[in-house]
């Protein structure tokens, strides 16, 4: 019984981690979208912004979070966002 419970305690606290992830790949799409609506920029930084946007939609729903805020880090920059996360 005490390993079933240290097991379980083991897999949440390796888990959470993931979970926390999860949330900043979303909320930074969804910040990317937000700018891409209201931003100035030249038809080649679009470009590169919407090709990363979109790249970054796939490795989220993958599940490789960290790949996703990588992809969109270039798209932030030229959108101005700046990171909150600081990974």
């Amino acid at each position: 019984m005490k390993m079933t419970v240290l097991l379980a305690v083991a897999a949440t606290a390796l888990a959470m981690p993931a979970l926390a992830a999860g949330g900043h790949c979303d909320a930074d799409l969804k910040a990317v979208d937000a700018a891409i609506s209201k931003a100035k920029l030249s038809d080649a930084d679009m470009t590169k912004v919407k090709a990363a946007r979109t790249k970054a939609d796939q490795l989220h729903k993958a599940g490789k979070e960290e790949d996703c805020e990588k992809s969109l880090a270039e798209a932030q920059k030229l959108l101005g966002i700046k990171d909150a996360h600081k990974h």
